[in-house]
């Protein structure tokens, strides 16, 4: 980093440009930039470090990657009498030939070209790696950042943390994501198994990396019909899901009691409600099984539906626009709008914007974030109770509707995990705030806070506002054969036990 710091401005230049282009090799003649001028000049000190070789020796899959077709055919007379074929097929013809490696100017003798093979590649990787704290992100976010393509919220460099604290944490994601480059390229298990690093004991957000991983694993043992193994790994897996996993291997291998005592453990204490109507749905077949007593039952409460006949949905248009469109024609005075997720997020988003972007240790790396580190782990609400608690205050009053406003206005664009900035526009924040009471978005916002991964989705695809009444209702669209998703189910209980207006359409065709 010192030596960079001292290298020619023009030298600095085209190492950045090479870091930020695919691959390692790159011809001279294509790497030319006005603010870099000549490259050979810009080139020599990178040589003379040692982060650049300018004589790379290459081999033909390499080489052809270098070349046009045309160019193969001129530089190799043994392929001219094959040039009807395409450029796969003379490649091929050319790597018959076993003719080993070699450098750019031994293979290409007619030419003045020269290639240049950058060195420090995985070095520069290493330092991607220590800025953004994944592999997901690269050097593109300066430049989109730069054009207004993204904007992100502001974090002062001050209030930012590293990703890593030290090279053990970095080597341990390293490890993690060649895990699961493994696992997606068909590795054997055991080899992925035994390639993932101890627990991580002093990163929590790198942990719950570990042991998703994990979960993912044992998911691909169950799928390799390796039930054993799968239990295996789920037991050393705190992942959520990974209890209920256990708990149905179990039922499937007939070790009904082991299962049913595991299940009756997770009732005590459940992960989360998703984990609570999976246990309730369980039990009573296990109970069956074994012949304990009457079965108990979780007789799941009723949603009031009803049906409706629209035209069938075209590739242009979803049966959900269809029934919003039938809805908004048959009942005069309302407006319906097709929101899904987003609009109850959209509102929770911009009322908790400052608790969901507060600064806290170990949660913003770098200023290209649209959420903290933790936000999908189960940490992310505990650690910023105050802040949600104060946010939530404002429902008791009308300052929930300025803060709203407010946040829309100077916060437009900027990117939100919570807020489709495509979706909320102006009229629809208007009738949202309308028409919602504010105990129904304390109620709704006590929901996502309660669970951030699971509860952010599962809402009805549409709502209907009735502004002059200020009342509203949300209407799941169920097409024919379709039924409830258990997180949909999971909601509009919610929603109905606390008297929330939600109902479901259970859609027929009109020409059938």
């Amino acid at each position: 980093m010192a030596r960079f710091r001292a290298l020619p401005e023009a030298s600095r230049a085209l190492l950045v440009r090479m870091v930020t282009r695919r691959g390692t090799m790159f011809r001279r003649s294509r790497l030319h930039y006005a603010e870099i001028g000549d490259t050979s000049a810009a080139a020599g000190p990178l040589v003379q470090l040692g982060w650049v070789d300018e004589a790379p020796d290459l081999d033909a899959e390499q080489l052809q990657a270098l070349l046009t077709k045309a160019e193969l055919i001129d530089n190799f007379p043994i392929l001219r009498p094959q040039r009807a074929l395409k450029k796969a097929g003379l490649v091929a013809a050319l790597r018959a030939q076993t003719l080993g490696s070699r450098p750019f100017q031994a293979w290409c003798k007619q030419t003045s070209e020269r290639v240049y093979q950058l060195l420090v590649a995985a070095l520069c990787e290493r330092f991607r790696l220590m800025f953004f704290g994944n592999f997901r992100q690269d050097w593109s976010e300066f430049v989109l950042a730069d054009l207004g393509v993204f904007t992100y919220e502001k974090v002062p460099a001050a209030l930012q943390s590293p990703a890593f604290r030290s090279r053990t944490q970095i080597d341990a994601f390293e490890q993690l994501y060649h895990c699961r480059q493994q696992l997606d390229g068909g590795t054997a298990l055991a080899m992925v198994a035994a390639g993932m690093p101890a627990p991580i004991e002093d990163c929590d957000w790198l942990e719950d990396r570990r042991q998703k991983l994990l979960f993912q694993i044992a998911r691909a043992y169950e799928k390799s019909a390796d039930p054993s193994s799968a239990l295996a790994v789920l037991a050393e897996c705190s992942h959520r899901g990974a209890r209920m996993r256990r708990i149905r291997l179990y039922e499937r291998a007939h070790a009904w009691a082991t299962a049913r005592d595991l299940c009756l453990e997770a009732l005590q204490t459940p992960e989360n409600e998703a984990e609570r109507q999976q246990l309730r749905r369980v039990l009573p077949r296990l109970n069956r099984k074994l012949g304990i007593g009457k079965a108990t039952s979780f007789e799941p409460r009723r949603v009031p539906s009803f049906e409706l006949l629209v035209t069938a949905p075209t590739e242009d248009c979803a049966v959900e626009q269809r029934v919003r469109d039938r809805l908004a024609r048959d009942a005069e005075g309302s407006a319906v709008h097709y929101v899904e997720n987003g609009l109850v997020n959209a509102l929770f988003g911009l009322l908790c914007w400052r608790a969901i972007f507060v600064p806290i240790s170990g949660a913003f790396f770098h200023d290209f974030q649209y959420a903290p580190a933790d936000f999908s782990s189960g940490q992310f609400y505990r650690r910023r109770r105050r802040e949600f608690a104060e946010c939530f205050a404002e429902l008791k009053t009308d300052q929930y509707k300025t803060t709203i406003y407010q946040c829309y206005v100077e916060k437009a664009g900027i990117q939100c995990a919570f807020v489709d900035w495509g979706l909320l526009s102006k009229s629809l924040l208007d009738r949202a705030l309308m028409c919602f009471p504010a105990a129904h978005l304390n109620l709704w916002f006590e929901w996502i806070v309660g669970d951030i991964r699971e509860n952010r989705a599962g809402f009805p695809d549409l709502v209907q506002f009735w502004p002059q009444e200020r009342r509203y209702r949300m209407i799941e669209v169920k097409g024919p054969g379709d039924r409830l998703q258990d997180n949909q189910r999971r909601l509009l209980e919610y929603c109905l036990g606390n008297d929330m207006p939600v109902t479901v359409c259970n859609v027929r065709w009109s020409d059938t």
